[in-house]
């Protein structure tokens, strides 16, 4: 197993462990290939769930460029919605459980097809 691998098994934890939810490992790696060299960062591989500027981000280059979604108040709501199940507290909220939740929350699985 390789890097990538280890940090897809962290995730799924995560996601297991932290968000109560039992991962699709298939999404949960194209979502976390999806993330790129991002992953390998400790700052890019986390959401600051308490950053404005950093949600508004995710909002613009995943839910609306990626994900095709349209500007609305609903997106970042979602946004919020994740960070709650992550949990606020949680330091570590890795961008890829993120991306992965919001995917799920807005039945996009298609794009990774």
């Amino acid at each position: 197993m390789g890097k990538r691998d280890d940090l897809i098994a962290q995730y799924a934890d995560d996601l297991k462990n932290k968000c109560g939810m039992t991962p699709d490992m298939d999404l949960l790696t194209k979502v976390t290939i999806g993330c790129g060299p991002a992953i390998y960062n400790a700052d890019a591989s986390t959401v600051a769930g308490s950053d404005k500027s950093e949600l508004e981000t995710v909002k613009n280059n995943f839910l609306m460029k990626k994900l095709g979604l349209s500007d609305s108040p609903a997106l970042m709501e979602a946004i919020d919605s994740v960070i709650e199940t992550y949990g606020r507290s949680e330091r570590n909220k890795y961008r890829a459980v993120v991306y992965y939740m919001l995917t799920k929350h807005f039945g996009k699985e298609s794009v990774y097809g």
